[in-house]
């Protein structure tokens, strides 16, 4: 019993360059399309946080609310749910942003070579830029320096201004050779207190005392760390 090929006796049409090209294309459109999918869920996760900084900084985050944040942002409380389940989540984004940004805040303003900055110019450079952050990223003062307190939240901050002190007790080391680690990072420590002190009162200052309080911080971190630090910066 012979067997026949269904297809035999049928004209083939051959394949051609643009048939090719075709099949190409459409294979490259459909790897595309799930990037582009992650690309805009990646823009509507930002939103979101950009929203919840907002509504964060305005209220704190204890009165905050995922549907606070969802009208903030625009969206439904459906939509928003299908990026973040609830308050505590959002928190999460917000941290790990603001741990991001902090790292590459102190890897470009703190750099070895500053070691050897005149010391009332560094402190002027560090604090300028400390208030500039916190005008862009309002929340970051709200939830590191407001009424916001959890055990996430402390251990976050922890952490933070243990890596800035530590960072900063390496520059005084470059720029001191002579300090003793322990003093340095206590130097550290005491400098990174004080900005936590006075910064919260220059957030909520009324836009014409600020600039006196961020001058009086400079005033201070200098005073405290000028005997120690024993290079030439400010006279008097």
């Amino acid at each position: 019993m012979s067997t026949t090929d269904p297809g035999a006796g049928r004209d083939h049409a051959p394949v051609t360059g643009d048939d090719a090209a075709s099949a190409r294309s459409g294979e490259g459109a459909r790897r595309k399309r799930p990037v582009r999918r992650q690309e805009r869920g990646r823009r509507r996760m930002e939103s979101i946080l950009d929203a919840a900084e907002e509504v964060i900084a305005e209220i704190g985050y204890p009165a905050t609310t995922t549907n606070a944040v969802a009208a903030r942002a625009g969206i439904s409380p459906g939509s928003l749910y299908q990026f973040f389940r609830n308050k505590d989540e959002i928190l999460e984004g917000l941290l790990q942003r603001y741990e991001n940004e902090q790292k590459e805040f102190w890897r470009r303003n703190l750099t070895d070579e500053d070691a050897l900055t005149p010391l009332d110019e560094l402190i002027d450079r560090l604090v300028d830029a400390m208030v500039a952050f916190k005008s862009s990223r309002p929340a970051f003062w709200a939830l590191f320096h407001g009424s916001a307190t959890s055990d996430r939240l402390a251990e976050a901050a922890r952490q933070l201004h243990e890596g800035v002190s530590h960072r900063l007790a390496e520059v005084f080391g470059l720029r001191s050779p002579g300090l003793s680690p322990e003093r340095r990072l206590t130097l550290a420590r005491m400098a990174t207190a004080m900005v936590r002190a006075v910064m919260p009162m220059v957030v909520e200052a009324e836009p014409g005392d600020a600039p006196g309080l961020i001058a009086e911080l400079k005033t201070m971190l200098y005073a405290y760390l000028h005997p120690a630090l024993d290079l030439p910066g400010r006279s008097g």
